[in-house]
């Protein structure tokens, strides 16, 4: 059964244009430095997760009000019981973004291919040669590679996103990211938050101040067709 770790009753901004609800499943094959989620990585065998009847009994009674179910984590498509997780919000006749690391190409494809997904998010962590330094793990960048060309190539709705911090992004590296998703439709660039994160080392780093972050948006659309600045909070 998936393990649910928090969700969000009511959001206007993680589906675009959607009245939705928020889903955060628990596990991650990444260890990103600055990750704002950090106990929705490890699953634990004997912690109690969220019910997920309770999480179901509200879609129902939700049915007209809300339209869609984002369903983030931790990385979703860790588990192949995701499967039928999304056949059941489907049933309900919800519209689902699916908020995704890239490093599951060939499931997300069968996901697309079974009509399960609405919208495509994906974190672009970092520029090839950086980005199992960010992630904090060995990362297959030919997956990454592929799950990029296939989301543009998907027909559906799609977004890319970086988490961007002075320790590891400059505008060289904001060119090399920009690169390896140019012509998409929209990248966030998403200024970070040291609220919370998993190194606690980040806990005194700072943040993009508001004109360093419109030259890392300028840069970027010389490579994608539109840039928006948000902010994480």
């Amino acid at each position: 059964m998936i393990k649910i770790g928090g969700w969000q009753k009511v959001t206007l901004i993680d589906y675009p244009g959607k009245l939705a609800a928020s889903v955060f499943l628990v596990g991650c094959n990444f260890l990103c430095h600055y990750c704002h989620n950090p106990e929705l990585i490890k699953v634990e065998p004997d912690k109690k997760y969220l019910s997920n009847q309770a999480f179901f009994d509200y879609l129902k009674k939700r049915q007209g009000i809300l339209e869609a179910v984002c369903v983030s984590g931790g990385e979703p498509l860790l588990f192949p019981e995701v499967i039928d997780f999304l056949q059941k919000i489907k049933k309900l006749d919800y519209k689902i973004k699916l908020d995704t690391n890239g490093t599951s190409p060939d499931f997300l494809q069968e996901l697309i291919d079974k009509k399960l997904i609405n919208f495509i998010a994906m974190d672009v962590k970092a520029s090839l040669e950086n980005y199992s330094q960010v992630c904090g793990v060995k990362v297959d960048i030919n997956k990454i590679q592929k799950t990029i060309k296939l989301i543009m190539n998907s027909g559906l709705n799609y977004e890319f996103r970086t988490t961007v911090l002075p320790k590891f992004h400059n505008l060289e590296e904001i060119e090399k990211i920009a690169k390896i998703i140019k012509g998409a439709k929209i990248y966030f660039l998403q200024n970070f938050n040291n609220k919370i994160t998993l190194n606690p080392d980040l806990a005194n780093e700072q943040s993009f101040s508001g004109q360093e972050l419109q030259k890392l948006k300028k840069l970027a659309l010389k490579y994608v067709k539109n840039c928006q600045i948000r902010e994480n909070l």
